[in-house]
């Protein structure tokens, strides 16, 4: 009897043992503080890749291929009242002072207008992504500019304007913020055809695609190294399949003239998406992907969602084409991770790392990380929101809010008994650089 109850006690006791060891706990334990500050150092030197911004000045037009609407609602965080942007100005520029205001934000201004003056040409920028430690940044713009070294900038180009070649007169009227993006769609699909030499929209549909794979083809020796798309913002992303007849059809009715009813346009801007998509495949383009909800009042969330775009992400046509979901679905990032489950997509977390604080944001990349962490990638969304609050201070916090928040999340992990350190750095290094980088097959580093 005694001998049976010894082994029993010795079965619970290795029992318990394994438990500790090996399961992993639904709480992290004291130590989760310690490790963070273990980690934390570690990453802050991981030369990062930046998967998603728009650098550039206030005053260049081309920083994007659309525009804020006026008086756009901004997240609390956002705002130009966020305290943390003069944190970021006392980092990148040795600002004295603790607040933005008006006076003190000359001081600002007077220092970086100092700096460019000093740093001529491609220097500026380059020492803003050498204090981040940012080696590469993706620079998603209408038109790459002289100031920005290509180098270190790869440009990524907008290809949604190729499904707005008719009248627009219906799209432009539906509201207050297509009243501004719209015109701006017709303005870039201008500046593509004066490119190509087209001087009006071709004759038949099958010299429009050529003209549309020639854009790409061209763009892509320029050294764009994917297309985006802002789709959301326009129309719903839910995308029928229409044949080709279907949409040639419809180019030969409006091409003369006329103002396509809501069916027609987007059955005709359905097949172009699709061509697209096909063609970044063919030419090695990755097609990223605006998914999380954006500026405006009237950007529809709903007709937006990440997952109307299930049917052609999983549609076996475009394997060989790399999606990336950029800023991961927010705020629908726990169903957008499932569909990095397909091989050829990946998400980007740039804007909620900005949108979010870190303690909301860690949660984010944590679940990401237990669930496909080989499918995640880094980026800033850093824009130029005007002359004294630019680029430059939002890729300070986006860099500092993401690699905190990564630091946290792996402290979390590790604390859990889910990872080791050891682990959890390689998944830093890959969130942060090497994901990404290995889409791009050597044209970036």
């Amino acid at each position: 009897m005694r001998s049976a109850l010894r082994g029993v006690l010795l079965c619970v006791v290795v029992g318990i043992s394994a438990f500790s060891n090996g399961q992993a706990r639904p709480f992290p334990g004291s130590d989760v503080q310690q490790i963070y500050r273990r980690l934390l150092p570690q990453i802050e030197k991981i030369p990062a890749f930046d998967h998603h911004a728009h650098p550039g000045f206030a005053d260049d037009p081309d920083v994007d291929a659309m525009a804020a609407p006026p008086n756009a609602s901004e997240a609390l965080r956002t705002r130009d009242d966020n305290p943390e942007l003069a944190v970021a100005a006392k980092a990148l520029f040795g600002y004295p002072y603790n607040d933005l205001s008006a006076e003190h934000a000359k001081w600002l201004l007077n220092k970086k207008t100092e700096l460019k003056k000093q740093l001529a040409g491609t220097a500026y920028f380059n020492s803003i992504l050498d204090k981040i430690n940012i080696e590469s940044s993706v620079a998603n713009r209408a038109m790459m500019p002289d100031y920005l070294d290509a180098k270190r900038f790869p440009w990524v180009f907008f290809a949604d304007a190729f499904m707005w070649p008719f009248n627009n007169e219906r799209e432009t009227g539906r509201n207050s913020d297509e009243g501004v993006f719209i015109p701006l769609q017709e303005k870039m699909l201008h500046r593509w055809m004066q490119r190509e030499s087209v001087g009006k929209l071709p004759a038949t549909f099958g010299d429009y695609l050529k003209f549309v794979s020639q854009v790409l083809e061209d763009n892509s020796k320029r050294g764009s190294i994917a297309m985006k798309f802002e789709v959301a913002y326009f129309r719903p992303t839910t995308f029928s399949d229409p044949s080709r007849a279907q949409a040639e059809a419809i180019y030969q009715h409006y091409i003369t003239g006329g103002v396509p009813d809501e069916k027609d346009y987007r059955t005709f801007q359905d097949f172009i998406f699709r061509y697209l998509v096909q063609e970044g495949g063919r030419l090695h383009l990755p097609v990223h992907i605006h998914t999380a909800i954006g500026i405006g009042d009237y950007f529809n969330l709903s007709q937006s969602n990440i997952l109307n775009l299930e049917s052609v992400l999983r549609d076996p046509r475009y394997a060989s084409t790399i999606f990336v979901m950029i800023h991961g679905g927010y705020p629908l990032e726990r169903e957008a991770i499932w569909l990095a489950a397909m091989k050829n997509v990946y998400l980007d977390s740039s804007f909620g790392e900005l949108a979010q604080y870190p303690s909301a944001f860690k949660e984010t990349l944590k679940m990401w990380l237990e669930t496909f962490p080989d499918k995640i990638t880094f980026g800033t969304d850093c824009f130029p929101y005007n002359q004294v609050l630019g680029a430059e201070e939002s890729y300070w916090l986006g860099v500092q809010s993401s690699r905190t928040a990564l630091a946290a999340a792996l402290a979390e992990m590790i604390s859990e008994n889910e990872i080791t350190e050891a682990r959890a750095m390689e998944l830093a290094h890959a969130y942060l650089h090497d994901t990404a980088v290995k889409l791009y097959e050597g044209r970036v580093h």
